[in-house]
């Protein structure tokens, strides 16, 4: 895993083998980015990252330009991957680290709106078809919520989804606030 573009393009990212998380590819990260930018800026965007693993998503995003990075993940070993990731790449003082359930954090979350909010959950979360409607109140208007899914979960007929696409059984969905 590396970092795919940006101040830190091709900087290596550390991903522990005892890790339970399924970190994002490079390829599907790279296409989420593009679908990303071609919507919104990244400068100095404040994001959120929900399921955050090694945190490569929102490493990634503060590559690219965004000011602040929120990592939700409820496992402890990969907090702590995402806290030595941030450290190695010096983006510690961007980075709030948080080891708590995802799902109950964006239930909860009454902070600053955030410009973009990145979710990699497992693919069997029992709640997956409800987090486009708790995550777009936390979001500013025009921001963007963004979820991996595979071809099991469709979100057809939401009225904020913006796209969809598919890069093998992983699914990107956006939605817009």
């Amino acid at each position: 895993m590396r970092i795919i573009a940006g101040s830190l393009r091709g900087r290596k990212l550390a991903r522990p083998k005892d890790l339970k998380t399924r970190p994002t590819t490079d390829r599907v990260r790279e296409a989420l980015y593009a679908l990303i930018e071609a919507r919104i800026s990244l400068r100095d965007a404040r994001l959120l990252d929900l399921f955050s693993g090694t945190g490569a998503l929102a490493l990634e995003g503060l590559s690219r330009g965004a000011h602040h990075a929120i990592l939700v993940e409820s496992d402890r070993k990969a907090v702590n991957a995402s806290r030595k990731n941030a450290e190695q790449l010096d983006l510690t003082s961007k980075c709030h680290f948080l080891c708590a359930d995802a799902v109950i954090y964006l239930k909860q979350y009454r902070g600053t709106l955030l410009d973009l909010i990145l979710a990699d959950p497992p693919y069997e979360l029992e709640a997956m078809n409800d987090l486009p409607d708790l995550a777009l109140p936390c979001l500013r208007s025009g921001g963007l919520f963004v979820v991996e899914h595979d071809t099991r979960t469709r979100f057809t007929g939401h009225p904020s989804l913006n796209t969809n696409r598919g890069y093998g059984r992983t699914h990107v969905s956006i939605f817009q606030a």
